[in-house]
């Protein structure tokens, strides 16, 4: 199974780029910008990575983020994330970024946005990987916050793929930012959107239908409402997981006790993603191998996951075909 898992084709679908920001990385940022760091050594940061819900892991995300200064910075976190991706197998990445999180700390938008699409594109012309880059809203500031960053990307509009919306979920109903997304939706951004991770059904049904969400990031609170799962199954609305980053955020109590399983006999189309891999220690494909191993995942399972992935992209369908019978070989060959 570790081996199928590994050659399998890849899509990483939820993947913060902040979120992959090492301990190692963050204390050479802050000495190389000649700022205090945010922990005094990789071990007390480590040690600081225990937490009891979404926000307080929020809070050191934000922490950790304030080391990147520079259009250098935010091109060696992309470089570092699309290496790491490579050597995962991972040939398609749409990558979440959150600007409001830098711009916030006075570091200019197009600073960000060019450190990033630098870094990301240099890794995508070496071949085998291309990337998409999605800019993500934070539901817990104000929406006009989020309208100005909205302005403040449409001269990139050619180069982000599409719109989403994260950060702290409980008490910030996707249906708040209806005017920002419908202002994304008429300059032909595409949406995407965190639902039902922390928060109730009732949000992944407002990303739906408010937002005019595609795909819903998480969504594992879907099963406490029949007629969603029903909608989700009946639209192929495709749900991107993060099983350990559940785990470690108190979302559910153990990976062997993971919806996973069950939101695939319910036909739903999802798939699994890191979320935050510095912070919760385990990659696209250490995901993988701990939901196999915890919900007895059999070679077909791991296939549907890994379609599901291709299907549920932003690739154009000739490249989507391409990738997905890469993927039925790949797992046909393993038996």
């Amino acid at each position: 199974m570790e081996e199928t898992v590994r050659a399998l084709p890849k899509v990483e679908l939820h993947v913060h780029l902040e979120g992959t920001l090492s301990p190692e990385a963050m204390l050479a940022l802050a000495r190389r910008n000649r700022i205090p760091p945010p922990f005094a050594s990789v071990r007390e940061a480590r040690r600081a990575y225990r937490f009891r819900n979404l926000q307080s892991f929020l809070d050191l995300y934000y922490r950790g983020t304030s080391v990147l200064r520079t259009v250098r910075d935010f091109a060696d976190l992309a470089a570092a994330y699309a290496a790491s991706a490579r050597s995962q197998g991972i040939r398609r990445a749409e990558v979440f970024l959150d600007p409001q999180s830098h711009t916030e700390r006075g570091v200019p938008f197009e600073t960000v946005i060019r450190g990033v699409l630098g870094g990301l594109e240099a890794e995508e012309r070496r071949g085998g990987f291309s990337f998409g880059l999605i800019i993500c809203f934070l539901r817990d500031r104000p929406v006009d916050h989020a309208l100005e960053t909205l302005d403040l990307a449409l001269p990139f509009r050619d180069r982000i793929q599409a719109v989403g919306l994260d950060s702290a979920e409980l008490d910030h109903p996707p249906s708040a930012f209806a005017r920002v997304f419908d202002r994304a939706r008429d300059h032909g951004f595409r949406v995407v959107a965190h639902a039902g991770e922390e928060g109730p059904p009732r949000y992944i049904w407002e990303a739906l239908d408010v937002l005019g969400a595609c795909r819903i990031d998480h969504g594992v609170r879907c099963l406490e409402d029949p007629a969603l799962v029903r909608r989700l199954a009946r639209d192929r609305v495709p749900l991107t997981v993060c099983p350990v980053s559940n785990v470690r955020l108190g979302v559910v109590p153990s990976l062997d006790r993971h919806p996973l399983g069950e939101m695939l006999d319910r036909g739903l189309a999802v798939s699994v993603h890191s979320d935050d891999p510095a912070y919760f220690g385990a990659d696209l494909v250490g995901n993988l191998l701990a939901v196999q191993r915890a919900l007895g995942l059999g070679p077909s399972r791991l296939r549907e996951l890994a379609r599901n992935a291709v299907e549920a992209s932003f690739l154009e369908p000739g490249a989507k075909a391409a990738l997905a019978a890469e993927v039925d070989r790949v797992a046909g060959e393993a038996g």
